[in-house]
């Protein structure tokens, strides 16, 4: 099953047959197929958590992350499941406290960029678009300066955009 029309060029999400809408900036299932082989050959799981993320299913989502946070409470790949749980479930408040907090515990490692990028998903849904594109753009020069791989790279600059986009419409 090839790709839904016009989403090829959608950013890649981390996760076969998923991808971000470079509109709304929020990961989608775009190859139901692939997707399904995929988690169905990993043993990760995180990946069930993002993909029942993705779904829309945030109360499953949550019953797997407690099991995982269990047996791994510092991973903090779990704890951005945590905060997006917070988003899906429209608790944005929260979720964008949480990244907050996951930035402040990751600034200046590698792992900030992605927090950041994150963090600006959320601000994006909240209406917050003005901190969302400081967000993006600091998530996209971190990646550009640690010689990110080239997909981070094409994601911080698309949510960028679209970023800006919402606000030059808003003005």
């Amino acid at each position: 099953m090839a790709f839904p029309s016009g989403t090829s060029d959608w950013p890649d999400a981390g996760f076969p047959g998923i991808k971000i809408n470079p509109d709304s900036l929020v990961a989608e299932v775009v190859n139901e197929e692939v997707c399904a082989a995929a988690l169905a050959a990993s043993t990760d799981p995180g990946d069930v958590i993002f993909v029942r993320l993705v779904e829309g299913h945030a109360a499953e989502a949550a019953e797997l992350l407690a099991e995982a946070r269990y047996s791994d409470p510092g991973s903090l790949r779990l704890r951005i499941f945590e905060a997006d749980i917070l988003r899906v479930s429209n608790r944005l408040d929260r979720a964008v406290d949480l990244f907050r907090q996951l930035l402040a515990e990751t600034h200046g490692t590698p792992d900030e960029a992605a927090i950041r990028q994150h963090l600006g998903r959320a601000y994006f849904a909240s209406g917050n678009i003005s901190a969302a594109v400081e967000s993006f753009t600091k998530a996209l020069d971190l990646r550009v300066t640690g010689s990110a791989d080239a997909a981070l790279i094409y994601a911080s600059t698309v949510a960028l955009r679209r970023a800006r986009d919402v606000a030059d419409l808003a003005s």
